[in-house]
């Protein structure tokens, strides 16, 4: 399956679980003796008013909207017992009557902070299901295995809270051999998954139907077009796709067109090396370019690998603003398998990053020559 180790639908909300009524129970019990002790040793009730304020707060960013009510009632009942058994060392009545006032109102806003943050929560969880169920419509599963080549790969969103970005790839297993997509889609939002959805259904449709990679970059570039043209008419900026679009069939040779993305590596016998291809323009420019669609052919012998990429990787910075070198940093990870080597680019760059949030959504594809047919 698709890599997703690091981020699932719903961890950030299962990461951070209440506790036990039986360890809020101790806790706030604790906390309410340790401060009793303080303002006996001080000589001063301000001691445990003053501490015991932050209880219901705290409360309500970590428990139920249950146990906050209780914290709330507890820390009003500690601080009107203060005041009624050592009013002298608070103040005069007036000050007395405020201070419970103004614990009474704190305790209530902890608990409606507390409603709104799991409303909030169950929200969350509702749209990270639907993301989920989007991400399996649109990006299939990894690995990806076919006649001529098994494909794995790690594709990690810039946001947590959107399983599904600008990147985008596709595996289809067609009449004129496997053909391999990957791409990215200029910007980021719902905008930029809508022109995901033209690219992917157009190439999964049109990679059975058309027999040139010619033709079927054609159609591709087409649907990109009649996307921005829909976008445009609902006011949505217009959008243009870098991809690259690899053909592996029986032959000893692969096909391949650049539409403006980052270049494939070769891994072969321990060697590095990048084809060399023409680059077009992106999906969705085609018409204001005068040059036709370039088919590249390579050499692609049974065992090797090819390294697809989007700039999420290439682009990532150290905090010298140095960008990540893929070159040799491939070539450092050479013994890995095609399963674990995009996961181990992935953990490498993000390393080299100096553990900063990454700020573009990162997509690694292998794609394994099986053997001849």
């Amino acid at each position: 399956m698709i890599d997703t180790r690091r981020r699932r639908p719903s961890d950030a909300l299962e990461a951070i679980e209440p506790p036990s009524n039986v360890e809020l129970a101790v806790g706030v019990i604790s906390v309410t003796a340790l401060v009793e002790i303080l303002g006996t040793l001080s000589g001063s009730a301000v001691w445990l008013l003053g501490l015991l304020v932050f209880l219901p707060g705290t409360a309500s960013a970590l428990c139920t909207a249950a146990q906050t009510r209780f914290v709330a009632a507890w820390t009003t009942v500690i601080v009107t017992l203060t005041v009624l058994l050592r009013g002298s060392e608070v103040g005069r009545s007036l000050d007395r009557a405020l201070l419970v006032v103004l614990t009474l109102a704190l305790g209530a806003t902890s608990v409606y902070a507390c409603q709104r943050r799991i409303r909030r929560e169950h929200e969350m969880l509702r749209l990270r299901s639907t993301a989920a169920a989007m991400q399996r419509h649109i990006l299939h599963p990894l690995p990806l295995v076919t006649d001529d080549v098994l494909v794995n790969g790690v594709y990690e969103p810039v946001q947590e809270d959107r399983l599904v970005g600008g990147d985008i790839y596709e595996v289809v297993a067609s009449p004129f051999g496997t053909r391999v997509l990957i791409g990215d889609v200029q910007g980021k939002g719902l905008a930029a998954v809508g022109a995901a959805f033209a690219v992917i259904g157009a190439f999964r449709e049109a990679a059975h139907r058309e027999p040139t990679l010619t033709a079927l970059v054609d159609t591709l570039d087409a649907a990109v077009v009649r996307h921005n043209s829909y976008a445009e008419q609902s006011g949505d900026d217009e959008r243009f796709v870098t991809a690259l679009v690899l053909s592996v069939d029986a032959h000893t040779e692969a096909q391949i067109v650049n539409c403006g993305h980052i270049p494939p590596r070769l891994m072969h016998d321990g060697v590095v090396a990048a084809p060399p291809l023409e680059s077009g323009v992106p999906l969705g420019l085609a018409e204001l370019s005068r040059e036709p669609t370039t088919v590249g052919w390579f050499d692609f012998p049974a065992g090797s690998t090819l390294l697809l990429t989007t700039d999420g990787l290439t682009e990532t910075r150290a905090t010298d603003g140095t960008f990540y070198p893929v070159d040799e940093r491939l070539a450092e990870h050479l013994a890995l398998s095609p399963t674990e080597l995009p996961r181990a680019l992935y953990e490498d760059a993000r390393a080299f990053a100096g553990g900063v949030d990454q700020h573009d959504d990162v997509a690694v594809l292998t794609v394994r020559r099986s053997p001849y047919r």
